[in-house]
């Protein structure tokens, strides 16, 4: 089923002809992406655009800039600087709003007291913050001064906050006391002194009072604890912005970590932010007055480069709300976009889904004609949760851009634009100057409709440059694999308009009777009976097939979970897929294992089924 958008958006989209500059954008890559890194400040410009040494690439070698000088510096003598750069909302309901003047201040001023600290160029920075100002402040402040910030999702443990630290060789490390998380509160000071104990390398922590209510006493230990409000108090709000080269390094990000050792993917300030910057500009048709909401968290990699660098590069305001999509109730995702007029929406399939189950009229009682477009990130979309996202949020009137990328590739890769024809549940074609098929396990192209390994081919500017101390890795998970390109590690297959369709990670793969059956696909055909809010497949071995099939559903408010239902959600999958995807176990649930960005942890209900170790559960909701 093709779905067009509404002809306004397509006369006003940057993009008239996805086709031809594509073809373009292909056939030179190289000039493609000089030509946008011209719209962007450089102090020094560079000598070469790609310097691609398989398996590294280096962008705009020789050219000096800063992510944050065209974030911040380069508005600040323009009418921009009195725009509102944030507007950030806590969960008790009321808003802080930050000009890009304003900020600028906030920034200087966290920069100035990290180098009060002795902080200098290239030392490491961990931030393990709520999504709260400080966190942006943090990562900018960072950035300012040529420090790189490792920024660790506030909801892990002790332990993974240890190996976080301990793996970037942090200088120093920003935290709060602790802070509200819907019904809770979280004592994060305490998973902070429990992951430094030991430590060697950290030197001073700084710790931001988010609650007044939690009182802490600071250790006796070989390194400094210095409040947040007492420090920046000190500070100028004169902080010049190091001259970084375009390839030195930006931030590190550590990957969840679920299987095996976190990952640090290390991006550079030069082609990140000209990726992120156009990424978001045309993806999102981005115009001057837009207030862009993406309702990640900045402990992932969406958060870096679509709540915080890319909109503030692009010169637009960024909404950010503290909160849980179902704290203080079911509708306050749409009354914040009613109440502060949200142009662009952004979120993640499972929170759509986990909003499906209550129905529509909690969202039909809202204003939302603010809304211009909407996106999905996290995972697959199944064509179920996009009809709902569209018709019931879009109004039928809005296109929903569906992305598909990675920590890895740092921006947006596999994309709709505001003009194209949209199929429910496929994430369109690549985006410009990405060159991208799928592929066996030779790297063959496989024919249309057939599930393979997605690839790139060439490089790209937002790239990432390694993985941190650890370039075996970066080589053989990401190159060696299939020589010559980067190895997603996704499975995905083309249709025959040239449509991509993400079927999952290739580990998420369920092999029945020699039949590889994605997990996202088996979960998308459940969905798709009407009684079904969400659903998670895991593969059990089976002496005969291989692999049996066992899903885990959740059921819609008021659906009375039977055995005729179950008999009925099997026909819902066999007629979706086939006889080979019959189900042979369906159990009804209230919850699943989910992280807090959203994605079920299927190895947890996989360890658990079989009776295995479920191994390190610390980004887990619940």
């Amino acid at each position: 089923m093709l779905i067009n958008p509404k002809p306004v958006i397509v006369e006003n989209s940057y993009i008239k002809d996805y086709e031809k500059l594509y073809k373009d954008s292909i056939e030179n890559p190289e000039a493609f992406w000089e030509n946008i890194a011209k719209e962007l400040n450089w102090f020094k410009p560079w000598n070469k655009v790609l310097d691609w040494q398989y398996p590294y690439a280096r962008w705009f070698v020789g050219g000096q800039t800063n992510i944050v000088y065209n974030a911040l510096d380069r508005w600040l003598k323009t009418d921009v600087a009195d725009k509102t750069a944030l507007i950030w909302v806590s969960q008790d309901g009321t808003d802080k709003k930050y000009t890009y003047k304003q900020l600028n201040d906030e920034v200087s001023r966290f920069a100035n007291g990290l180098k009060s600290l002795g902080v200098r160029k290239g030392d490491k920075v961990t931030i393990y913050l709520p999504r709260i100002p400080e966190q942006f402040i943090a990562m900018l402040g960072c950035l300012k001064i040529g420090a790189v910030h490792s920024v660790v999702y506030s909801g892990f443990s002790a332990a993974a906050l240890k190996n976080r630290v301990e793996d970037a060789q942090a200088k120093v490390v920003v935290c709060s006391n602790s802070y509200p998380y819907g019904k809770k509160t979280v004592e994060s000071f305490k998973n902070v002194e429990e992951a430094l104990k030991d430590n060697k390398t950290v030197e001073n922590v700084i710790v931001v009072k988010r609650l007044e209510t939690t009182n802490i006493v600071f250790p006796a230990t070989n390194f400094k604890f210095h409040w947040w409000h007492e420090l920046v108090a000190k500070q100028d709000i004169i902080c010049s912005t190091e001259i970084m080269e375009a390839t030195d390094t930006a931030f590190i990000l550590y990957t969840s970590g679920t299987t095996g050792t976190p990952k640090g993917i290390i991006h550079a300030h030069g082609g990140y932010q000209v990726g992120i910057y156009l990424t978001l500009k045309y993806v999102f048709d981005i115009r001057p007055d837009d207030i862009f909401w993406s309702t990640a968290d900045a402990g992932w990699i969406t958060g870096h480069s679509y709540i915080l660098y890319s909109p503030l590069i692009n010169g637009i305001t960024t909404f950010v709300y503290e909160g849980t999509p179902d704290y203080p109730d079911i509708e306050i995702w749409w009354k914040l976009i009613e109440k502060y007029k949200v142009t662009k929406f952004y979120t993640a399939p499972t929170a759509i889904r986990a909003l499906m189950k209550f129905g529509e009229e909690a969202v039909k009682k809202h204003d939302l004609s603010s809304l211009k477009l909407l996106g999905s990130v996290g995972e697959p979309i199944n064509p179920e949760a996009w009809l709902w996202f569209y018709k019931n949020v879009g109004r039928e009137q809005i296109p929903i851009m569906d992305t598909w990328w990675q920590t890895e590739t740092g921006m947006f890769m596999i994309t709709p634009v505001p003009s194209a024809g949209l199929k429910p549940g496929s994430a369109f074609k690549p985006f410009f100057g990405v060159e991208t098929a799928i592929v066996d396990d030779k790297g063959n192209p496989v024919p249309v409709n057939t599930q393979g390994y997605l690839i790139i081919k060439k490089p790209w500017p937002a790239m990432f440059l390694d993985v941190y101390n650890n370039p075996a890795r970066y080589k053989e998970t990401y190159f060696e694999k299939i020589p010559n390109v980067y190895f997603a590690g996704d499975s995905a297959k083309i249709d025959e308009d040239g449509y991509y369709w993400i079927t999952g990670r290739n580990d998420d793969v369920i092999k029945v009777s020699g039949h590889r059956l994605g997990s996202a696909e088996l979960e998308s055909a459940f969905v798709s009976n009407p009684k079904v809010a969400e659903a998670a497949v895991i593969g059990k071995p089976h002496e005969v097939k291989g692999e049996s099939i066992k899903a885990f559903v959740i059921l819609k408010v008021g659906v009375v979970p039977s055995d005729e239902l179950k008999a009925e959600l099997v026909q819902t999958v066999r007629k979706s897929i086939g006889p080979i995807a019959t189900p042979d176990e369906i159990d009804f649930v209230d919850k699943l294992p989910k992280t807090r960005s959203g994605k079920i942890m299927r190895r947890v209900l996989k360890a658990k089924e079989l009776g295995q170790p479920v191994g390190d559960v610390s980004t887990l909701e619940d």
